[in-house]
């Protein structure tokens, strides 16, 4: 028999493995956003060469936010505060804001202590030379971390798809799906987002619910995200975005009977809210609680414990999220128009210069040395890092 794939990863404690060892520094409040920018570039220059970098994540939240809407910010920020691609995260805060540091760090949960530092800006002189000691103390913790053999079995992928296309079902999707098959297979897992791409599709994942509680979690997650629509007047099976248009679908139904093809004939074996951690070592699809919008699901796949992102789409977008953001394309136009967007060519299934079989086992290697540190994904090579947080609710 052939050996089981691995890859070279970053395990950390409680099973966890990291495909990166980064400095995150995350803020509480939008207010500190150019001080969390100014500490990041500074760092990433001081310390270049001994971490794999130091990046922030701006946002505009966490100042007047109440109920499910500061809940959404607190949840998604815990669970990239405690992303294993994160050695050291430097949380930095203002101090008079609503989403307040005490009550971030609580709903984050264990978290290593000696790989996190934190401080409000209006408890310090200078909060920039206050974040770059913090750094110089979270790259100290993190230096000897090494990358170490591990079974595919670790890996997480979150699987999205964006700027959809009539092709997009064809080719992308379910040559993505075939990941989630093999790498489900292994004992590894992959989370899957997007409810609204879920609607008319629903039944298809429901029949391969693992028990009858997650059938029932599956019917829950649908219904409330029907019922999130119906309380803010809007329709339910509304036609897909106009650059989904553009691209040839022409109902929601057809989008999602498509979208829902990325996670293959996986077992369904958790239903995450938003914001909630995957089980390590569960395996198995896990559908997660998010809209449609790229920036918000991505980021919501990501704090949910991917630590790579297959990102199928047709028409083409440069947004990369905290981890390696693979994108597939679902033709070869935009794959040779954007070829620095782009990292695999699903079209070519359609232009018969390869099989899907010979596909899966390059995204699949791909991906491997992605996970790896041997490659970079072009969302790394060209700085496209971002976040996006789930409005939803009250803002003072």
């Amino acid at each position: 028999p052939l050996p089981a794939p691995t890859f070279m990863g970053y395990r950390r404690p409680g099973g966890r493995v990291g495909t990166r060892n980064e400095v995150w520094i995350l803020n509480t409040v939008g207010c500190v956003n150019h001080a969390a920018e100014r500490i990041a570039r500074d760092g990433a220059a001081r310390f270049q060469g001994r971490i794999d970098g130091v990046y922030s994540f701006s946002h505009p939240y966490g100042c007047g936010q109440l109920g499910d809407d500061l809940r959404n910010t607190q949840r998604a920020l815990a669970g990239l505060l405690r992303h294993p691609n994160a050695g050291g995260v430097l949380v930095l805060g203002l101090g008079c804001e609503n989403n307040q540091m005490d009550a971030l760090l609580e709903l984050a949960g264990t978290v290593d202590k000696g790989r996190l530092r934190f401080f409000n800006s209006q408890d310090v002189t200078d909060e920039v030379d206050a974040g770059l000691e913090a750094l110089g103390q979270l790259v100290a913790a993190m230096t000897g971390d090494r990358r170490e053999e591990c079974p595919a079995s670790d890996l997480i992928l979150g699987h999205k798809c964006g700027g959809s296309d009539g092709l997009s079902g064809i080719t992308a999707n379910p040559l993505v799906g075939r990941i989630a098959d093999r790498v489900t297979a292994l004992g590894g897992g992959v989370i899957l987002t997007e409810v609204p791409e879920m609607f008319g599709a629903e039944r298809l994942l429901m029949n391969r619910a693992v028990d009858e509680t997650v059938f029932r979690q599956i019917v829950t997650l649908i219904n409330d995200f029907k019922a999130y629509f119906i309380r803010h007047g809007q329709p339910i099976y509304e036609n897909p975005s106009p650059g989904n248009v553009a691209g040839g679908l022409t109902t929601l139904e057809e989008k999602s009977l498509g979208a829902i093809q990325k996670g293959g004939q996986a077992t369904v074996t958790q239903v995450l809210r938003y914001g909630a951690p995957a089980a390590t070592g569960a395996g198995g699809l896990a559908l997660l609680e998010s809209p449609g919008n790229d920036g918000v699901s991505s980021t919501a796949l990501v704090a949910s414990g991917a630590t790579v992102l297959l990102f199928t789409t047709g028409r083409g977008t440069p947004l990369g999220f905290p981890v390696p953001t693979l994108k597939i394309s679902s033709n070869t136009a935009i794959a040779e128009k954007k070829p620095h967007w782009i990292d695999l060519n699903a079209g070519a299934f359609l232009d018969g210069t390869a099989t899907m079989d010979q596909l899966a086992d390059d995204l699949f290697a791909l991906i491997l040395d992605v996970a790896s540190g041997r490659a970079l994904a072009n969302n790394e090579k060209h700085g496209y890092r971002e976040i996006a947080i789930w409005k939803e609710g009250v803002t003072l």
